[in-house]
């Protein structure tokens, strides 16, 4: 099963940006939750590196939750990856076996570089994304899904 941690970071810095441009940018881990459909303890979990990095700041009080700590626009994809993902690799190989042919021997350097190579190709393409052109392009399929109906 593949790893959930950067889109569900993703949505919630989404939702998060939704709200700030809809005057009411504080959403809480219950709110955050019920809109991912996880279970709050799951998002405020998944909250920590989000707020350790800078992208999300805590309000405290009985109004309190989680708000955008930069506007849209500032806020990268590859940002986000890395605060999701943390150095945690895009695959991981087989664990390794015997030593007894050219392949046993080297799959395990191998992989590890091809690895490298994916997570760089990924991180570059996501560089120049931001939440904003993320926004743009959901209401643009939003408008599609609209026209289509």
């Amino acid at each position: 099963m593949l790893d959930v941690r950067f889109s569900s970071a993703l949505k919630v810095l989404l939702f998060l940006a939704v709200a700030a441009e809809s005057g009411s940018p504080v959403l809480s881990s219950a709110q955050l939750a019920e809109r991912l459909d996880a279970n709050p303890s799951l998002v405020r979990k998944l909250l920590v590196p989000l707020v350790r990095e800078g992208l999300v700041e805590s309000v405290k009080g009985r109004t309190g939750g989680t708000k955008l700590a930069r506007p849209a626009e500032d806020v990268t994809l590859a940002e986000v990856y890395r605060c999701a993902v943390g150095d945690k690799p895009l695959w991981a190989c087989r664990p390794e076996s015997r030593h007894v042919c050219l392949v046993t021997a080297h799959t395990s350097d191998y992989f590890t570089r091809l690895t490298q190579q994916a997570e760089q190709a990924v991180l570059g393409a996501f560089a120049d994304q931001t939440l904003a052109d993320g926004l743009r392009e959901l209401r643009s399929l939003e408008r599609n899904a609209v026209q289509q109906s």
